[in-house]
């Protein structure tokens, strides 16, 4: 190589592997920082994409999970307001044995009518107040077989989504909860008609047994099919929770840095900016070498 003034060679391929080693460095410490092996899309395109596409997925999970825990807080607000109709219910078969046998008079079942009537009121009066976060569902809205979600307020059973998109085999189910109102279990005089209507009658009395009966029967329905609901959304939020964990390790071997492997090349790139720079300085000074010549 020849010894010039105008052009030094030496200096440009050193300031050349500076930048380089610098610029890895600089990489090093930015994913060791981060602890992200893909912080950029010129890290890793395609490792970028895929990995975004996973968070969104984790993400709408999580919330899918939550999503299911509230139709169980739901669910069980129900089942609880069914449990205080249930002792409505016994007491009501209770009167109505009371009032059956032949031993009271008829001013005496008309006592024991108004309280029969008193407790089918407020069977009512539970089943349309029962609410869970402004949605009604005692009171007959969630009983229809069809769901519309088109406008500002959704009618028919409800919609439960937990999935990722919009599958019905995936993503979401249906709650459907019968009406639980008296007139709708045949008891009291809300009812317009049938064998539960009044017990101010030894025969009324004794045809509300059977009326009663048959309430009892579709209130426990009504529980057991929120009982199979909340089973079945306690194991879907177990499933969801594999899911989400198992994208998330696989979001994590994409995404994450190996911080043994990136500081073997940070120091690399350490000893290799420190060793540029040292040779930069030192080609540098080598054009000084012609001024000698000069000299002398």
């Amino acid at each position: 190589m020849s010894l010039v003034i105008n052009h030094n060679m030496m200096a440009a391929n050193a300031a050349r592997n500076l930048s380089t080693s610098y610029s890895d460095l600089g990489t090093s410490v930015r994913r060791l920082s981060s602890g992200l092996r893909v912080g950029t899309a010129a890290d890793d395109a395609a490792g970028l994409a895929i990995r975004e596409l996973m968070r969104s997925d984790i993400a709408a999970l999580n919330q899918g999970v939550r999503n299911a825990n509230d139709a169980i807080s739901m669910i069980q607000t129900a089942d609880g307001a069914l449990g205080v109709i249930d002792e409505k219910l016994i007491r009501m078969k209770e009167l109505a044995e009371q009032a059956a046998t032949g031993t009271y008079s008829s001013d005496q079942r008309l006592i024991i009518d108004s309280e029969y009537q008193a407790m089918a009121s407020e069977i009512t009066r539970i089943a349309n107040a029962t609410d869970f976060n402004g949605v009604y569902l005692l009171n007959g809205n969630l009983s229809s077989d069809t769901h519309s979600g088109s406008g500002l307020q959704a009618t028919g059973k409800m919609k439960i989504h937990f999935g990722t998109a919009n599958d019905s085999s995936e993503d979401y189910y249906y709650i459907k909860i019968n009406s639980a109102t008296a007139s709708s279990l045949g008891v009291g005089n809300q009812s317009a008609s049938g064998d539960g209507f009044s017990i101010s009658t030894q025969e009324g009395a004794q045809k509300a047994l059977s009326a009663l009966e048959d309430a009892i029967v579709s209130k426990d329905k009504i529980r057991a099919n929120l009982g199979a609901l909340q089973n079945r959304l306690q194991n879907t939020i177990t499933n969801l929770e594999i899911q989400s964990e198992n994208l998330q390790a696989a979001e994590s071997r994409i995404s994450d840095v190996d911080v043994s492997q990136e500081m073997t090349s940070f120091v690399r790139n350490q000893i290799l900016t420190q060793s540029a720079v040292a040779m930069l300085s030192q080609a540098n000074s080598l054009p000084r070498m012609a001024l000698t010549l000069v000299g002398g």
